[in-house]
Parts: C-alpha cells; structure tokens; sequence
C-alpha cells in the first residue's frame, strides 16, 4: 500500500468557501474516488489557504489515471480549479505531487 501525501496552496480568500464545498462532496465523486482506489483520503485546510492531502492506494498513478477517466472528476476539477492558486494552467487533480516520505511509523 502507497501512502501519498501532498500539497497544494488554496485561495486564503476562498478558503471558507473551499471548506463549504467539501463539507458536501457529491456522493457520485465519493463512489468514483472509493471505486478507483483512493483509501483513507484526507484534506486538511491552514487558515492561510495551505491545503495537506493525504490517501492509501495500492498505486497512485493507475488511482489518479482511473479518476482522470471518469466524467464526475472531469466536472469537479472544473468546478474547483478556481480555489487554487499557482496551478499554471493544470488542474488541481494534476497539479498534486507526493512528497518524500522520510519517516513512518508502524
């Protein structure tokens, strides 16, 4: 099992709004997430917009590539690209890069 963490930077100004949406995520996107091997996903929200991903998959390219496929992600990243700073023209979905784990305890 992989553990993916990451990090992107939310608009500070969109930040309460970033946590409304996500306090309601669309049951369609929580089966496709779950269907396409996301496990134990978990966002975590700084006051000044720095926003910590956190999932299990068995492998993040082929769980990101089978959601990439599906047309709900398609219209959730549409919907939320615009909370994000420093995407460069990508999607939020594209823009995650795991760090480095350097420690972990079992």
């Amino acid at each position: 099992m992989q553990r993916v963490c990451f990090l992107l930077k939310v608009r500070a100004e969109r930040a309460e709004e970033y946590r409304l949406r996500h306090a309601e995520v669309w049951q369609e996107m929580r089966d496709a997430l779950t269907a396409t091997g996301w496990r134990n996903y978990s966002l975590f929200l700084r006051e000044d917009g720095l926003l910590v991903g956190y999932l299990e998959t068995e492998d993040f390219a082929r769980a990101r590539a089978a959601m990439d496929a599906t047309e709900v992600n398609a219209r959730w990243q549409a919907e939320m690209g615009g909370f994000f700073e420093g995407l460069d023209g990508r999607g939020p979905d594209e823009a995650m890069r795991p760090l480095t784990e350097v420690f972990h305890l079992a």
